[in-house]
């Protein structure tokens, strides 16, 4: 049991670090277009995140791939800024009710792979001396979708609090969080070591 602790703190901390901020960045642009009568799809949006990151760990751990992690550490910021231009794009022509959640849902999982990837190295580390590498990334996976789930009921408590005490309307929320997300993740890309 005290292992368990172990990886799921693990997976805590690797999506709560303040240093690595770009897993919040990733989640407060996925949710930040739902409110909490959408709290389905974005359960499911978070889980599907999940799953994709422990594919890409499952499948690094045990010999699968291999990816530089330079170009992982590119992509990681790219999937972020796509799911931000994403919102402003939909959201600039019109209240976007009618997302295709399949289409995010499919994209979302995909991301999670690539972000999975970028851990991957260290979580091989960590594990290295284990017997059993399985049940460490059930665990850490565990750990991840806790904090996952900690991050998105933060953003839609903070959208409900904005959008019903202050007024602030909803596509103006959705607007200016996706160019906030945009704006720190633009510097990442511009001083990745790939170029």
């Amino acid at each position: 049991m005290p292992e368990f602790w172990l990886y799921f703190r693990i997976g805590l901390t690797h999506v709560l670090n303040l240093g690595g901020y770009d897993h919040v960045m990733f989640l407060m642009a996925l949710t930040v277009p739902y409110t909490f009568k959408d709290w389905r799809n974005v359960l499911v949006l978070a889980t599907l995140f999940t799953v994709g990151h422990t594919i890409s760990l499952i499948l690094a751990v045990y010999g699968v791939v291999h990816i530089d992690s330079t170009f992982v550490e590119f992509l990681i910021p790219i999937t972020i800024l796509i799911t931000a231009l994403y919102n402003i794009i939909k959201w600039s022509k019109k209240a976007a009710k009618d997302s295709n959640i399949n289409f995010i849902a499919l994209t979302t999982l995909f991301f999670g792979v690539i972000h999975g990837l970028g851990f991957s190295n260290y979580f091989k580390i960590i594990i290295g001396g284990t017997d059993s590498k399985l049940a460490p990334l059930l665990e850490f996976a565990m750990g991840i979708e806790a904090a996952q789930l900690a991050v998105v009921f933060t953003v839609l408590v903070l959208s409900f609090i904005l959008q019903g005490f202050f007024k602030v309307q909803r596509r103006d929320w959705l607007l200016v969080t996706s160019a906030f997300v945009a704006g720190v993740v633009v510097p990442m890309i511009i001083e990745s070591e790939i170029w």
